[in-house]
């Protein structure tokens, strides 16, 4: 019997250690369980870390990775360079390739050609695509996309951004967020905030009213964060209020961290963390890129010795630092890693597959702005197709998907201009080349090369005059030319010189147009460029940088393939006196006595863009929103499904729209606000709403667009809070900012 109670007691005490033993088997792993709530994963994991896992996890353990928690399996957090695709992979320590041969890549056209398809579906399918090859590579975090505002168009950054208006710029980032998300792959926006110029990036001082900051330079980040749910945020190179964006009090912990609640992770643009204390009590959260070369700190390990690590530690152990403040920056770098790295259900991904080239080519055809089309030269074919077609200018012929900064990518393959045209035109139509003029004949970024050599020994008179002799011959002439992302011409830590072409291509458009009166000009650039031969030409095209199917798109357009349909999303000023920040000598700011700081104030307030042209009546070359097709677009007369609004729900604005022509093709109906009798100075009229749609030969559909009280407000610096003013409003409905079809008035009560 004694036995009997033993062996019984033996079991239970087995069955209990089991139970303990089952018990702490769970606990172990709950942070692994993916079926459980990331915020107890997180919790659970960050418990059974040490203070040098916290540490380990808050800065780069490479060039674009940070260590993950071997002991527990939590993976390393691997970073990428986007917004435009998926950089090549460099070695662990250095900027130089890898040396692999499976990290090419389809190249989506920039930015700026996104914003201009005023289409947020083609932003959902970029961004998918996007992140479907950021997977593949294995990639966690996609640096981009960017959302600083155009201020001026000497910004060589300018191509990576989406243009001139924060209300354009917030509808467009959120779908791209969603998109790249989707594939458990974070998007990093960047670069948060006031980046609005390349040089002097590093020690510019913005100085900017509360009201601009909100209304202007804040909203895309501020959609990307509260409606795209985006996981991370990079932080700018520039100081603001005397610090510098990555460690800022007010950007970070008061607005982005406080005021919209964001719980992702702040990481650093590379290099741009300068402080420890303010790293650790100033929002930022992972630390990339501080030295140059990842291992300069003239010890074993420079990593160790970033402001969030050792130096971060001492402070700890000194009492100069919280336990809290290092365990709400792991808190959230583990949670960027559950929702990526450790996002085991999220797939395989693709890379270079035929829907992301597919994407890429009809995102561009969509993109490129049609700006001037006299006696409808354009499209090439029909009745007036020429027997003969002269292409002229190096961007026909120059890749431009390496260069230009971080965003230089290897791809796959690209096709030029010429390839394009070539292509299109077939066997029925010659197409010759003349060089025109030599521009940038580098080709080569962090070791990955086009192989191109581009060198031509003729003089620029030389090449002039065969270009303008083969133009004489031509039944028609297409220029292709503009900027090409090398310095200075749109490019990364660089700003451009002055808004007229490069190379002598003024003179050379002049020329082509005495020569052969059938000149069309196609533009490439990120950037606005001065036209002082407008008048002179009949057509002309803006073709932004395209990526892997450049010379497609560009030959659907020309050809007819595809009728255009992009709209400017920014202005096109005659001069540089015609910007706010240049006419107010608000650009390039002033060096601050005795100190490295170079000082820059926001003169011009709200006034940015369009909203300069409209209150100082100064017409631009080519205006925001602008962009004609090959069919003809009629606008009826708007109505609102109400005249007195009082702030709940929306006001809806009808209007006819048809097409007039005999091609289909798609009209952006634009609707913009102004205020009457406005308490405070404002702008005349601000972009609210906008919709693309696509009309057949003869049709017409009933375009809606809504507004809602968070549309009518304006932010009240001294109250800090954003307010409606009652009163008159004017919904001002039409092509572009400059071509109004149609308006109604409504009282707000």
């Amino acid at each position: 019997m004694e036995n009997l109670k033993k062996n019984k007691r033996t079991k239970v005490f087995m069955l209990a250690a089991a139970c303990l033993c089952a018990l702490s088997c769970h606990g172990r792993e709950l942070y692994r369980d993916a079926s459980r709530p990331i915020e107890e994963r997180v919790e659970d994991a960050l418990s059974r870390m040490t203070t040098r896992e916290k540490i380990d996890l808050i800065h780069a353990q490479s060039k674009f990775s940070s260590r993950g928690v071997p002991r527990l399996g939590i993976p390393d957090l691997w970073c990428t360079d986007g917004p435009h695709g998926i950089r090549p992979d460099v070695l662990w320590d250095e900027w130089d390739q890898a040396g692999c041969t499976n990290d090419s890549c389809v190249a989506f056209p920039a930015l700026t050609c996104l914003a201009a398809t005023w289409n947020p579906n083609a932003a959902l399918t970029y961004g998918r695509c996007i992140g479907e090859e950021a997977r593949y590579r294995g990639k966690d975090v996609l640096l981009g996309p960017g959302v600083n505002i155009l201020r001026t168009p000497l910004n060589g950054r300018n191509f990576e951004y989406m243009g001139e208006d924060p209300f354009l710029a917030s509808v467009m980032v959120v779908p791209y967020v969603k998109g790249v998300q989707e594939n458990g792959v974070a998007a990093c926006v960047k670069h948060f905030a006031l980046n609005n110029n390349e040089s002097n990036r590093h020690n510019t001082n913005v100085t900017v009213d509360d009201r601009t900051l909100y209304e202007i330079y804040l909203p895309a980040f501020k959609a990307a964060v509260t409606e795209g749910g985006a996981w991370s945020i990079m932080g700018a190179y520039n100081l603001y209020k005397d610090q510098h964006a990555c460690h800022n009090e007010y950007l970070l912990n008061n607005i982005l961290k406080g005021e919209w609640g964001f719980d992702g992770a702040v990481i650093s643009d590379w290099g741009g963390a300068h402080d420890t204390p303010q790293a650790i009590s100033n929002g930022l959260d992972l630390e990339f890129g501080t030295w140059t070369d990842g291992l300069g700190a003239g010890t074993v390990n420079a990593y160790d010795n970033y402001y969030l690590a050792t130096p971060f530690v001492n402070m700890l152990n000194d009492g100069k630092a919280d336990m809290e403040d290092l365990d709400d920056k792991a808190r959230r770098v583990l949670r960027l890693i559950f929702r990526t790295a450790m996002d085991h259900s999220k797939g395989d991904g693709e890379m270079c597959s035929d829907a992301h080239y597919e994407a890429a080519r009809r995102i561009g055809d969509e993109g490129i702005v049609l700006l001037k089309n006299d006696n409808r030269l354009l499209p090439i074919g029909g009745d007036k197709t020429p027997r003969k077609i002269l292409v002229v200018g190096e961007n026909a012929i120059k890749m431009m998907t390496v260069g230009g900064g971080s965003s230089s990518l290897k791809v796959q393959r690209e096709c030029s201009p010429l390839d394009g045209i070539r292509a299109a035109a077939g066997n029925s139509i010659a197409v010759d080349y003349a060089r025109g003029y030599v521009g940038d004949l580098s080709g080569e970024y962090n070791g990955v090369t086009t192989g191109q050599d581009l060198s031509d020994s003729r003089s620029a008179e030389e090449l002039l005059e065969e270009a303008v002799a083969k133009a004489a011959e031509a039944d028609m002439v297409i220029f292709i030319g503009g900027l090409n992302k090398s310095w200075r011409q749109d490019c990364e830590d660089s700003d451009r010189s002055g808004l007229e072409l490069p190379y002598g291509q003024d003179r050379l458009i002049e020329a082509l147009a005495e020569a052969n009166r059938n000149l069309a000009v196609v533009n490439i650039s990120g950037n606005p460029v001065a036209m002082p031969w407008v008048k002179k030409v009949p057509a002309i095209v803006q073709a932004w940088y395209l990526g892997s199917e450049a010379g497609n798109s560009i030959a659907d357009i020309l050809f007819g393939k595809v009728s255009p349909s992009g709209k400017l999303p920014m202005t096109f000023p005659v001069s540089l006196a015609d910007n706010g920040a240049h006419a107010l000598d608000a650009y390039p700011g002033t060096k601050r006595d005795g100190s490295d700081i170079v000082d820059i104030e926001y003169k011009e307030g709200l006034l940015v863009g369009y909203r300069w042209h409209d209150a100082k009546k100064i017409k631009p070359l080519f205006a925001f929103g602008h962009g004609l097709s090959y069919t003809d677009f009629k606008y009826g007369k708007a109505v609102a499904d109400r005249k007195e609004f009082d702030g709940n729900g929306s006001i809806t604005f009808k209007i006819p729209v048809t097409n007039c022509g005999d091609r289909a093709g798609a009209e952006v109906v634009q609707l913009y606000i102004s205020r009457k009798d406005s308490p405070v100075p404002s702008p005349v009229k601000e972009l609210k709403g906008f919709s693309k749609v696509w009309l057949e030969p003869g049709e017409t559909k009933e375009v809606s667009i809504s507004v809602d009280k968070d549309d009518l407000s304006r932010f009240d610096a001294e109250k800090h809070c954003w307010t409606a003013d009652r009163g008159e409003y004017t919904a001002q409905i039409g092509a572009s900012s400059d071509d109004i079809k149609s308006t109604v008035k409504f009282n707000l009560k």
